[in-house]
């Protein structure tokens, strides 16, 4: 009996991933498991200037306008990661703040840093790498005499909604952003910024 009953689950797995879901349901006596997967993303292939590019629009908190590009989610519908490449420029900094729902990862690929991350300090030069936990204080500030590269993944959205929400369109002119567009736009991404003006 067991044997038919597994039998027919993996039919039912084997047939809803077929159509992209699978939804397996767990009984009251706790003799089947239920696992429900649906993903709407669809692969994707980019080539480095390919994504989205935004330009940052000049905030309450001192930062050089930068570039960035949101590769992951795209177009593909990824609703588990953010991946994105961000220029900062000579003397530019990311001024210090936290996600509260999203663990993140920076990847330094050409320049140098120094990154404070929690209570732990340090410069970083390209190949270096920062893990951010959710809920920690970063802050980066470019200390090379070029533009820094830096590739972050996020382990959900949230940073996506603030670029597009601080930002223009690579193709037109940053204009400032007030107060109260910056505190709504940090509010509805789940980002808090240390440095208040």
């Amino acid at each position: 009996m067991k044997r038919t009953l597994l039998f027919v689950l993996l039919q039912a797995i084997v047939s809803s991933l077929a159509l992209g879901r699978v939804t397996v349901a767990q009984s009251a006596d706790h003799s089947s498991t239920a696992v429900a997967i649906s993903s709407r993303a669809t692969p994707l292939l980019l080539e480095k200037d390919e994504g989205e590019t935004w330009t940052r629009r000049p905030r309450p908190v001192p930062t050089p306008a930068s570039q960035i590009t949101l590769m992951v989610p795209h177009s593909n519908g990824s609703e588990h990661l953010v991946l994105g490449t961000e220029t900062l420029a000579i003397n530019g900094t990311v001024p210090t703040h936290k996600h509260l729902g999203q663990d993140e990862i920076l990847l330094i690929n050409t320049g140098a840093v120094h990154a404070s991350v929690g209570d732990q300090e340090r410069d970083l030069h390209a190949g270096g790498l920062i893990f951010v936990p959710a809920d920690t204080w970063v802050g980066l500030r470019n200390i090379s005499a070029e533009a820094v590269g830096i590739t972050f993944i996020f382990s959900a959205p949230g940073f996506d909604q603030y670029v597009r929400c601080t930002s223009v369109p690579a193709n037109e002119k940053p204009t400032p952003m007030t107060q109260e567009e910056w505190q709504r736009c940090q509010h509805d991404a789940n980002a808090v910024f240390r440095q208040a003006p």
